[in-house]
C-alpha cells in the first residue's frame, strides 16, 4: 500500500491499549473465546478495520464462525493483508499482517469454507468494526420463527457468554431448572435443597444455526465428565445438563452423547443428563450477562 504507516515504539505505546500493542507490535495471542467479534449478529453489516491505523481488513460477509474462539473470515479485502511465514513455538504457520501498518492479525489455515477454503483466524483486539449505514426506510430482518434450547454445564455466567457468541443466537438468559422449589433464588440454589440446575435458555434461528452446532459448543465448553462438578465449583447445579424441548432435541442429544462416549475423546464416561425441559426459574438481574456487565473476559473452559 502506498500510505504504509510508519511509527516509533513509543508512538505505537501511546496510540494502543496495552493489549493491543502486545498483540499487535509483538505477534501476541488473546485467550480463545476472551475477546469480542465472535457473533456477527450483534455487529450487523460493515467492515473490519486495523485497530493500529484503521485500514479496512475484512467485510462482514466474509466472516463466519469456526468455533475456535477467534474471529474468522473466508477472505480479507484485496491488497489489505500480508502473509508471512511463522516458525514459532514449534510449528510453522503462515502470519497475517496488516499491509498498512505492520501489525500482527493472527494466522491464515487452508480449513475455510467455500470459496476460498481459508480461515483467517484473528485476534479481536486487533480489530474495530464499523457499521455500515442503513438504507433510508429498512431496518435489519428479524427471524420470522425461533427455537428454544436449554443447557446447564456449569457456572451459568460463562455458559451464557458463550452461547451468545454464537451467530443464530437471538438471545440468551440464565436461571434455574430442574428443582423442586417454584420460583428459586439463587441462595436457594446453592443450599442444594432444591436439585435445580444452573442452566442458560438460548433462544436461536434455526435457519442460522442448528440445534446440533449448539450441542457441539455445549460439549466443547465444558466437562460433560464429572458428577455435579465444573472445575472449582461443586454441587448439583452445577451439573452436567441438556433439557429438551421436543423429539427432535431429544434424539439429537442422545446420538451426540452415544457418539462422544464412543470416540474416546473424554477417559472417563460422559454423566450429562438427557431430560424433558421443566419450568424455567430466570435468575436475579444481576446474574443476567453477568461477564458483560462486569467487563470480564469469558473463558469458560
Amino acid at each position: 500500500m502506498s500510505d504504509h504507516l510508519v511509527l516509533t515504539d513509543a508512538e505505537w505505546r501511546a496510540r494502543l491499549t496495552p493489549e493491543q500493542y502486545r498483540v499487535l507490535r509483538h505477534q501476541g495471542t488473546e485467550p480463545a473465546f476472551c475477546g469480542g467479534y465472535t457473533a456477527t449478529k450483534e455487529h450487523g453489516i460493515g467492515a473490519y478495520h486495523c485497530v493500529g491505523c484503521d485500514a479496512p481488513l475484512f467485510t462482514s460477509d466474509t466472516k463466519f464462525d469456526s468455533g475456535s474462539g477467534w474471529p474468522s473470515f473466508f477472505q480479507p479485502l484485496p491488497g489489505r493483508i500480508a502473509s508471512v511465514r511463522d516458525a514459532s513455538h514449534g510449528m510453522v504457520r503462515d502470519e497475517v499482517t496488516c499491509a498498512r501498518c505492520g501489525g500482527h492479525l493472527g494466522h491464515v489455515f487452508n480449513d475455510g469454507p467455500k470459496p476460498t477454503g481459508l480461515r483467517y483466524c484473528i485476534n479481536a483486539v486487533a480489530l474495530a468494526f464499523k457499521a455500515q449505514a442503513a438504507t433510508p426506510g429498512t431496518s435489519p430482518t428479524a427471524p420470522s420463527t425461533t427455537s428454544k434450547a436449554t443447557f446447564g454445564a456449569g457456572c451459568f455466567w460463562g455458559v451464557e457468554a458463550t452461547f451468545r457468541a454464537i451467530p443464530g443466537v437471538v438471545d440468551a438468559r440464565v436461571g434455574y431448572e430442574g428443582g423442586t422449589l417454584a420460583e428459586p433464588t439463587y441462595h436457594d440454589v446453592c443450599s442444594e435443597d432444591t436439585n435445580h440446575a444452573e442452566v442458560v435458555e438460548v433462544d436461536y434461528d434455526p435457519a442460522v444455526v442448528g440445534y446440533e452446532r449448539l450441542l457441539e459448543v455445549f460439549w466443547a465448553n465444558h466437562d460433560p465428565t464429572t458428577p455435579n462438578r465444573q472445575g472449582p465449583d461443586h454441587g448439583s447445579q452445577y451439573r452436567s445438563v441438556v433439557f429438551f424441548h421436543d423429539t427432535e432435541q431429544q434424539r439429537a442429544a442422545l446420538e451426540a452423547k452415544r457418539k462422544l462416549d464412543a470416540s474416546g475423546r473424554f477417559r472417563r464416561p460422559i454423566v450429562t443428563e438427557v431430560t424433558p425441559a421443566q419450568t424455567f426459574w430466570k435468575a436475579e438481574e444481576y446474574h443476567q450477562r453477568y461477564l458483560e456487565k462486569q467487563g470480564l473476559p469469558n473463558c469458560h473452559r
